[in-house]
């Protein structure tokens, strides 16, 4: 079997002591390539690349926004080509939780490298958004509105380290600033529901983590079934500390007043009348007046 190794040596938990034992294990089972990413997109281009090179299998190893770009590449040409493989290093590891890996490097090894022995793996359905700039795929969340513009606030803060702190943070200072969207949703036979505010889009459960503790907007979201929708028509104080509160349960986000929430869509179109920030998995994607919103089931094969 061979298999590329994607590193990014400036993600949150990832040492240059993870990364050699990470690949002196692997080249014990596959013939191995490491690639060591240098700036944004690299990740993506090496794993493109291997798709191209007929590899078996390529391993991310970094946070969310590593394994975002990996499945990118892999999938530039639409579903199938290598495997994927997490070795979670960044600081929330959201797709590698949610896949019930550790969140320690060497544990989660431990758990690629039995997989592989036994010959185990899984198909594990995406996101994917489609807008007038072309596609991108994402593994857990996607956004319009305020997340998005606070992904674009701690983007311009990336001399400091970022975390759930920093995250927390900038969320609450944007939300101060008053600054609202007008957004609509139209949804398989549904109206359209005009006047929201926000709308996230989960591809599973949980959206997001607050240091050990999950978000749950769409508590019913799966990697099996189509996407869940979280969107509300207020942004009022009360109407947001009620679904944050809802959000930090074990039961999750499950009804409100200015709430709309569907599970297992196939596809929804989001429009906006001014262009508004789109972020797939924690990354700026760019702004725009019409976002679609797929899910595209057993779209990559995850060894987990």
């Amino acid at each position: 079997m061979r298999a590329v190794l994607v590193v990014n040596p400036q993600a949150t938990a990832t040492t240059r002591a993870g990364r050699d034992v990470l690949a002196h294990a692997l080249a014990s089972q596959v013939k191995l390539d490491v690639v060591e990413t240098d700036y944004r997109g690299h990740a993506l281009i090496a794993a493109a690349q291997a798709r191209e090179d007929g590899v078996d299998l390529v391993v991310a190893h970094g946070g969310d926004g590593t394994v975002n770009e990996v499945v990118n590449g892999l999938l530039q040409r639409g579903p199938g080509g290598p495997m994927l493989g997490v070795v979670p290093g960044g600081s929330a590891n959201v797709f590698a939780r949610a896949l019930g890996l550790p969140r320690d490097p060497v544990e989660a090894t431990h758990v690629l490298l039995t997989c592989l022995q036994a010959g185990r793996s899984r198909e594990v359905g995406l996101g994917r958004v489609e807008t007038d700039g072309g596609g991108r795929w994402f593994t857990f969340n996607a956004g319009m509105g305020w997340d998005a513009d606070v992904v674009a606030d701690v983007d311009r803060k990336r001399g400091k380290r970022t975390g759930p702190g920093l995250y927390a943070r900038v969320a609450l200072a944007r939300y101060l600033r008053g600054e609202r969207h007008e957004l609509s949703v139209e949804l398989p036979g549904d109206e359209t529901v005009d006047g929201l505010r926000l709308v996230f889009v989960s591809n599973t459960d949980p959206w997001t983590y607050l240091g050990a503790r999950p978000v749950r907007l769409n508590p019913d979201a799966t990697f099996d079934d189509g996407l869940g929708v979280f969107a509300l028509r207020s942004l009022g104080p009360v109407t947001v500390l009620r679904h944050v509160r809802q959000a930090l349960t074990a039961r999750g986000v499950r009804a409100g007043r200015q709430l709309l929430r569907r599970d297992d869509v196939d596809t929804l179109l989001v429009r906006a009348g001014e262009p508004v920030k789109l972020q797939c998995d924690g990354d700026l994607i760019g702004e725009f007046r019409e976002v679609r919103f797929r899910g595209v089931q057993g779209a990559v094969t995850v060894v987990a």
